[in-house]
């Protein structure tokens, strides 16, 4: 049975000013909705540059609660528009606790809830242990009023097993808010490796669960590091049915068939055929959370 929901991304650039880059996303959201997505997905840490890239105290001060102030405003829009927003903001928790967290809000404008990061990196650019404590909430689950959505963040795209523990909770889609890039120093065929491995891993996760997967990452150079972009959309079995430039801002909108999952689960039972009992504390953290 068809279940088709469009899908909405928006890949863009940021600044320094937060009430600048709010507004920016806002606008991208409203035209991705007058091109009629329904669920709209922001990218990773959209109301700032990305500021991992250096270990400094004065950048705590960029953090907000959620609920907060950003969210207030975009719950406000999302009801306006009837749309769904996935928004990633940095989180302050309490006095000295700090998160990299998505908020979803509905198409009614209430707030469904948030997914605080869970793999957190700390690389040359992006050190994001300085900042954030890893996620406390466990995997999660959105049943927005379009689909059931899972939604994980950037460095999380790397482990199959988030994917498949959000899948088993019931995600119809996965989306990956994300801030990744290149060196500028790095020559073009380290770039291309690195942009592919990202890319497949992302589709394995699609195939692995018969699910919709989605990417969505920033572009524009930021101290020493190109963000490439390339937000894409993968279907069940890992073709690409949308895949953005590396270089330009952009607005897209796919409409997707959520009921494609079944017949990919059913021909290629990678979930139903899966030898549970070898999964150990994988499966023991997943029924404690249940």
């Amino acid at each position: 049975m068809k279940k088709n929901v469009k899908l909405g991304l928006v890949q863009m650039s940021c600044s320094p000013n937060k009430e600048d880059n709010l507004e920016k996303a806002s606008i991208r959201i409203r035209e991705a909705a007058e091109k009629g997505a329904q669920i709209i997905c922001l990218q990773e840490l959209f109301t700032s540059l990305y500021f991992c890239d250096v270990e400094d105290y004065d950048n705590f001060a960029l953090a907000e609660t959620i609920p907060g102030p950003s969210t207030d405003a975009l719950q406000k829009l999302a009801g306006e528009l009837g749309v769904v927003i996935i928004a990633s903001l940095f989180e302050k928790r309490t006095e000295g606790i700090y998160h990299n967290t998505t908020a979803v809000l509905d198409a009614d404008g209430s707030y469904l809830g948030k997914y605080r990061k869970m793999h957190i990196p700390d690389d040359p650019g992006f050190y994001e242990k300085f900042y954030f404590t890893p996620g406390d909430l466990g995997y999660k689950v959105f049943k927005t009023k379009f689909a059931t959505i899972g939604v994980l963040i950037c460095w999380d795209q790397w482990y199959p097993e988030a994917a498949r523990l959000t899948a088993l909770k019931g995600a119809e889609i996965l989306f990956y808010p994300t801030a990744i890039g290149w060196a500028t120093t790095q020559d073009q065929a380290t770039n291309d490796e690195q942009h592919n491995a990202w890319q497949t891993i992302q589709s394995s996760h699609a195939i692995a669960n018969g699910v919709h997967v989605v990417g969505v990452n920033r572009v524009g150079e930021e101290a020493g590091v190109k963000f490439w972009g390339g937000s894409f959309i993968s279907n069940p079995f890992g073709r690409l049915l949308y895949k953005g430039s590396v270089d330009n801002e952009e607005v897209h909108v796919q409409e997707v068939d959520l009921g494609k999952s079944d017949s990919y689960r059913i021909h290629w039972p990678f979930l139903r055929d899966r030898r549970i009992d070898s999964y150990g504390q994988i499966v023991k953290r997943f029924i404690d959370e249940e």
